[in-house]
């Protein structure tokens, strides 16, 4: 079913979705194609929104900067100076972090209104990306499907085809917080990734791809996640043509537990320290399953480039369980 959720200031009507099986219930808005709430049942049964949002379309007008449970796109995290090179040309972007490009530019696809059309159990976003959308080349047409299984695990599936080259690289921003309130800092974080990707005083990687052995980035074993984190982690399995589960994330006071399996070979790992009012900082997780940061400079990096004729697929799925 959806409902009116708001108003944009042109005009233009936002509505919200929500999916619901096995328990779990899902809320999504066509503006952004925003996660704005994720209900899980704890240990004893008790249902909690584990995802940071807003309870308005205003709130989400007001505070753009964290990204709450957006998808974004073309180009998820940082491209070094708002530039690249592709095929002997060299496209300028839209700098909105210092000098660089982070998540798609000043208006990506999280402050879009996408077109949505119930599929089975669940939702098929789509939109066109003109060429030329924040200095992007290429007309772009996206579609993002969000399910939820017979088990009651949220998957999020992205197509793509272009007309020109471009570096596609879509994720979805959720910030987790199992407890349902409160700091996630006590959370306790697994993840499948015996590399990182050391990154300058921008946040832009080297192009190093280092051990994390003896670091603050090992977390193969699992272990509180604290803060101070947002790096890209390097999983063990690269790409892969279906969904690997790299990384599990447990809040001991409610029991819940979140798996991440994905198609990707990088997750973003941010713990939210910058976020501001009215959340504080610490209040949530975010697991960006991602390609890595600047690839379009970084031709050492896993290829993030779709040609004409080609199709781009990802798949991410967050499974929900307590123990």
């Amino acid at each position: 079913m959806n409902e009116l959720f708001g108003t944009l200031p042109d005009g233009t009507p936002v509505h919200r979705w929500a999916l619901e099986r096995a328990g779990v219930r899902v809320r999504i808005l066509s503006y952004g194609g925003i996660v704005q709430s994720v209900e899980v049942p704890d240990r004893k049964g008790r249902a909690g929104d584990v995802v940071l949002g807003f309870p308005d379309l205003d709130g989400y007008l007001a505070h753009p900067e964290p990204f709450l449970g957006a998808l974004i796109g073309r180009y998820a995290n940082r491209i070094a100076g708002a530039r690249f090179p592709l095929d002997g040309v060299t496209y300028a972007l839209a700098p909105n972090n210092g000098p660089n490009s982070l998540h798609g530019g000043e208006r990506g696809f999280d402050k879009r209104v996408w077109d949505v059309t119930a599929v089975g159990h669940g939702l098929r976003l789509t939109r066109i990306s003109p060429h030329g959308e924040e200095g992007f080349p290429g007309r772009l047409e996206v579609s993002v499907t969000y399910t939820l299984d017979e088990r009651g695990a949220l998957g999020i599936a992205y197509e793509a085809v272009t007309d020109a080259p471009t570096p596609v690289n879509p994720t979805n921003h959720s910030y987790w917080n199992l407890a349902g309130s409160g700091s996630a800092a006590g959370h306790e974080l697994r993840v499948a990734a015996s590399r990182f990707t050391p990154v300058d005083a921008d946040l832009i990687p080297t192009g190093e791809l280092a051990d994390v052995t003896g670091t603050r980035f090992d977390f193969r074993q699992g272990r509180e996640v604290g803060t101070g984190y947002d790096h890209n982690l390097v999983l063990d399995k690269g790409v892969t043509p279906e969904p690997v589960e790299v990384a599990e994330l447990y809040d001991p006071g409610s029991g819940r537990v979140l798996t991440v399996a994905t198609t990707e070979p990088g997750m973003q790992l941010y713990t939210a320290d910058h976020i501001g009012a009215p959340f504080a900082p610490g209040a949530g997780v975010a697991l960006e399953t991602q390609h890595f940061p600047d690839s379009p400079n970084r031709p050492e990096f896993p290829d993030t480039v779709l040609r004409p004729g080609e199709v781009f697929r990802s798949a991410t799925v967050y499974g929900f369980g307590v123990r």
